[in-house]
């Protein structure tokens, strides 16, 4: 368990951090790490970014946010985020996310700055920031939908499906749970199969065309969490987000479409 990385011409970074893939702040650099060592490696063409367990990504741990004085685990967050975020963004070949059951938060940072996404056909995607006293990750759901839909979704924290993003193709491909990692392959099976040298540079040369700098972006977004932190709405939703999954409730997204894992605060 945790994150693993598995070499090899078709490279596969694997997050297992039961209950939910909500990660705490080592977990974070440790996932940014694995990406950027699978791209460094020259026999890599393509790395397959995926999970185990009930879903893709919850987003931080907030139990281990707020068991912690001060303020080192939020730094920590924010920073392990917009690392592992910005690993996949630059990773030196292309990275396919694989996407199954919930991703919230920080798994949207990491699917939306991913170059292509497949899922299974019970993922769906949100950010339930608002619900916890915090922002970000709007940057990278602003590549998976359209403008006035990503507003709609910060605002109300509901969430789409897999079927609506492969609609605006942000989706590549739609597959039954038990079929989504033979998809993912299979997709980065045709791209390890081109020059690996003219894969490299596009990569490079399509980051390099994008219109919105997502690096900036992103860390202009986490002020704002930083200002809600500082002004107190942060520790009062995530205490009372840690309430109500204590009394063994899941605390919903606040939109359409399933509950929120307990643990995480999806961002």
């Amino acid at each position: 368990m945790g994150i693993t990385l598995h070499g090899g011409a078709v490279a596969e970074v694997v997050v297992d951090v039961p209950p939910v893939n909500a990660l705490p702040v080592s977990g974070w650099f440790e996932l940014a790490e694995a990406v950027r060592e699978a791209g460094r490696d020259p026999a890599t063409r393509v790395v397959v970014l995926r999970a185990e367990g009930r879903g893709f990504n919850a987003g931080v741990d907030v139990k281990e946010m707020q068991a912690t004085a001060g303020h080192t685990a939020l730094v920590g967050a924010n920073r392990g985020c917009f690392a592992a975020f910005a690993a996949v963004y630059e990773c030196e070949v292309p990275v396919i996310a694989a996407v199954h059951g919930f991703c919230l938060g920080g798994g949207v940072g990491l699917a939306g700055n991913a170059d292509i996404v497949v899922a299974s056909d019970d993922a769906y995607f949100g950010l339930p920031e608002v619900d916890r006293g915090a922002l970000g990750a709007a940057t990278h759901l602003a590549r998976l939908v359209p403008q006035h839909l990503m507003r709609a979704m910060v605002y109300t924290c509901r969430t789409v499906t897999a079927a609506e993003l492969r609609a605006f193709g942000s989706v590549l491909e739609v597959a039954p749970r038990d079929r989504l990692r033979a998809t993912a392959l299979d997709v980065a099976g045709r791209i390890a199969d081109k020059d690996p040298y003219v894969i490299r540079r596009a990569k490079e040369s399509l980051n390099g065309i994008d219109p919105v700098d997502v690096r900036r972006s992103y860390r202009f977004e986490q002020g704002f969490t930083f200002e809600l932190n500082l002004m107190g709405s942060g520790d009062r939703h995530r205490d009372a987000f840690i309430a109500g999954a204590g009394a063994g409730t899941e605390a919903g997204a606040g939109g359409e479409g399933p509950a929120d894992p307990e643990e995480g605060d999806g961002r």
